[in-house]
């Protein structure tokens, strides 16, 4: 009964066997050496693609779907996979079986994509002192434990790299007196994960102290587990600590607790950052003689969110200060959940926490609830602040607003105000789009990792939900509360997101996913545009000759942006009626060209909410005016062909 399975099985290994001699045949071939001593091997023959190379499928892909008319694009090949044959079956059968994770190092190398390196668990253990430049991605383990006096300081560490992960466990433990000290600590590097576990639990006297930590950073993952557990007089300092960040988060778990007489001290913490969440548990939690200070915590942030939850729970005589509190920052949230519950003579001060100007929001619950000898004092405090089950004694509130001087309202929100929000040339209007104007480009550098697209016949064997996220997080290697996680998790909620009113979208991992969708959109008569360079970025441009696309006339486009994910992933999504320009670009000094910009003019913004970016920027509201901005780096926008060339 089971012979022809068998007999099935065999010529299946045949098969395999002779395409892998073929192509051993065919790499022995081609390769050839041109003049002048240049080698070309493997997916080229005599300047020609491999045939059985990714790129090679994806050209002959467009010829079948995309209208004879329309040049193949440079940019859309470029992004190909740069697996060969032989890997790309390799890889292929290993997802069909689900074990790619078991070789997800050479994967991730050989296909192109963005992976955190394994840090490997170590026992040695570090007693003196030490300094640390110009290192990344290491894993510092009983490190300080139990050490005396001394220093260790980390300067520049990390600092200007891409794809950065280092972890702190059982560092400083049970140390007496020893000072530990992170200046410049992974600034100006993209997608940072820092893990510090059980960081100076136990510990005596001494101080950490983080300055200019993770500054200018993309994607922020940093986390705080059992940090100062059971501590001494042990204080912490954070300054200047995650300023100009973007899109991540910090956690502080177990932060202090069980601690005694602990100050701690944020300044400037998250200024200026951008959709930062951060999370505040059991912090404090059972402390005695805690002191902590926010000082202008969360200053002009976009989109800021602080969780406080069981913070000081069951504290004695701890002293919380917040100071200019979330000034100025826009459409945010802060929750502060059971915080100071069930404490004993704990001294809370809320000064200046109102300051923020655009839709804040505040939850207070069960804030100071069955507490003893307790006192919590709002000074200056704004509008739109819930309060549940606080406690009914011991909490003063003075010059209380009841409408704060900057919140939006109506249909524009105050423009002098939020500029700074948005970067100068992000959003502008369709008339600037004129030769001779001279306006700012923003930063359009593409600030994510560099990726590559995956096969068709890769990705399709790959789950791509939220049902399934943990099959994902085992094939790249996510534990829990990583960086990682996060990320698999922000791009799947996203694309399951529902559609906008009016919008079609789909999130794609291959070249030909994205033809096939933009041309079930568009027909196949298509043509991919996208900014030629990054010349001009954050500086002042001349608008040269400027040429409307089908004429000028409204019309419908695909855009497609980029989504962080181990692969490549594109969020692409039709939108109506835009007009779509391209303009060259010039240096106003020198009127010399510097770069073709494409620009996306959205004629209807009335379903765009009124917090939205660009009527921070321009001061008006949905519906009321049209929105243009140009196509990033790495981003692009697919038309019609264009029936004016």
């Amino acid at each position: 009964m089971n012979a022809k399975p068998k007999r099935m099985e065999s010529l299946l290994s045949l098969f395999s066997f002779f395409f892998v001699l073929l192509y051993s045949f065919l790499l022995l071939s081609v390769k050839v050496t041109l003049a002048g001593g240049a080698n070309t091997s493997g997916d080229v023959l005599k300047g020609k693609e491999n045939p059985f190379s990714p790129k090679a499928y994806l050209m002959r892909y467009w010829d079948k779907t995309v209208s004879k008319n329309s040049p193949k694009p440079h940019f859309l090949l470029s992004k190909a996979s740069p697996l060969n044959a032989v890997e790309m079956a390799t890889y292929s059968k290993l997802a069909e079986q689900k074990t790619l994770s078991s070789v997800l190092p050479s994967f991730c190398s050989s296909a192109k994509l963005f992976c955190f390196p394994d840090l490997s668990p170590s026992l040695e253990k570090h007693g003196a002192d030490a300094n640390f430049a110009v290192y990344e991605n290491k894993n510092f383990t009983n490190y300080g434990t139990a050490g005396l006096g001394g220093v260790n300081s980390f300067k520049n560490y990390s600092e200007d790299g891409n794809v950065e992960v280092d972890s702190f466990r059982r560092y400083s433990r049970d140390s007496a007196g020893h000072n530990d000290k992170f200046s410049a600590y992974a600034s100006h590097s993209n997608v940072v994960d820092d893990s510090f576990n059980t960081y100076g639990t136990g510990a005596t006297g001494g101080a950490g102290d983080f300055k200019s930590y993770n500054r200018e950073v993309n994607v922020p993952n940093l986390r705080f587990t059992s940090y100062s557990d059971a501590g001494n007089g042990r204080a912490q300092t954070f300054s200047s600590y995650t300023e100009n960040t973007n899109s991540g988060g910090e956690s502080f778990s177990s932060y202090g607790k069980n601690g005694n007489g602990l100050p701690n001290e944020f300044m400037s913490y998250a200024k200026e950052s951008n959709v930062i969440q951060s999370n505040f548990t059991s912090y404090g939690e059972a402390g005695n003689a805690a002191n902590d200070t926010f000082k202008s915590y969360g200053s002009d942030g976009n989109v800021p969110e602080q969780n406080f939850k069981s913070y000081g729970d069951g504290g004695n005589s701890g002293i919380e200060s917040f100071t200019s509190y979330n000034p100025q920052s826009n459409v945010g949230a802060n929750n502060f959940k059971s915080y100071a519950k069930s404490s004993n003579t704990e001294k809370v001060n809320f000064a200046n926490y109102q300051e923020d100007f655009n839709s804040v929001s505040h939850k207070f619950s069960g804030y100071g609830e069955n507490a003893d000898g307790q006192k919590i004092g709002f000074k200056v405090y704004g509008p739109d602040r819930s309060f549940k089950d606080y406690a009914k004694t011991g909490v003063t509130f003075a010059s209380y607003s009841k409408s704060g001087s900057g919140s939006a309202s109506g249909s524009s929100v105050n423009k002098n105000n939020n500029n700074k929000l948005v970067e100068p040339g992000k959003f502008f209007r369709e008339s600037m789009l004129k030769t001779g104007t001279v306006m700012p480009m923003p930063d359009i550098r593409d600030k994510m990792p560099q990726r590559s697209f995956l096969p068709r016949a890769i990705v399709s064997k790959l789950p791509f939900s939220s049902s399934n996220v943990n099959v994902l997080k085992e094939i790249f290697h996510a534990s829990e509360n990583s960086s990682m996680e996060s990320i698999i998790k922000d791009a799947l909620s996203e694309c399951e997101r529902p559609p906008s009113k009016g919008e079609t979208k789909r999130c794609i991992g291959s070249a030909e996913d994205m033809i096939d969708f933009a041309t079930s959109v568009l027909g196949n008569s298509v043509t991919l545009r996208t900014t030629q360079n990054v010349q001009g970025s954050k500086q002042n441009i001349m608008i040269g000759s400027v040429k409307g696309i089908n004429g000028g006339k409204v019309t419908q486009s695909v855009s497609c942006h980029q989504s962080l994910f181990p692969y490549l992933l594109y969020y692409c999504h039709s939108v109506p009626k835009v007009r779509v320009y391209e303009a060259d670009l010039l240096d106003p000094k020198t009127n010399a060209k510097i770069n073709h910009g494409v620009a996306i003019c959205h004629i209807d913004t009335s379903a765009w909410s009124q917090t939205h970016g660009a009527f921070l920027a321009l001061g008006s509201g949905p519906g009321r005016i049209e929105v243009c901005h140009w196509i990033f780096e790495n981003d692009l926008t697919w038309t019609i062909v264009d029936r004016m060339v």
